[in-house]
């Protein structure tokens, strides 16, 4: 039998509690979301003043960069090149906006990190650090 790594809820908090530090830093306001491996939900956090519909999207761009095990912008460019949208994928949660990105630990995707609320380059370099401090404590949750 094989065992896998598990993006779980303690690293998920430490990806939301850097990404949240940096945000308020910057004066700024996000939506954070953090899925395991099959793109499903650890933990969210809509911090105050972010927009509403920014929920969702996180949510989604988590979603994809877990089950395509490749950054959410990654399918954005690829369906714009191949003349479709995202219904080809056969899941409305599929969502092609940077911000959502893979967790890797030894070569292997154990869940997502994804911002909304900001430009898409933003939200990529916020999810980068909230996987930093997730990967900084593993082994500590």
């Amino acid at each position: 039998m094989q065992t896998a790594p598990v993006l779980g809820d303690a690293e998920a908090m430490r990806a939301i509690g850097a990404i949240r530090e940096e945000l308020l830093r910057r004066g700024r306001a996000a939506v954070i979301a953090v899925a395991d491996s099959h793109g499903e939900l650890v933990a969210l956090l809509r911090m105050a003043g972010a927009p509403l519909e920014s929920g969702p999207i996180a949510t989604n761009k988590a979603f994809t960069a877990a089950r395509l095990r490749k950054p959410s912008r990654a399918l954005g460019e690829s369906v714009r090149t191949k003349g479709h949208d995202t219904a080809w994928y056969g899941d409305l949660r599929y969502l092609g906006w940077g911000g959502g990105m893979p967790v890797v630990v030894a070569g292997q995707v154990v869940g997502a990190v994804a911002v909304s609320g900001l430009s898409q380059d933003e939200d990529e370099e916020l999810a980068g650090i909230g996987i930093a401090a997730a990967l900084a404590g593993a082994g500590e949750g």
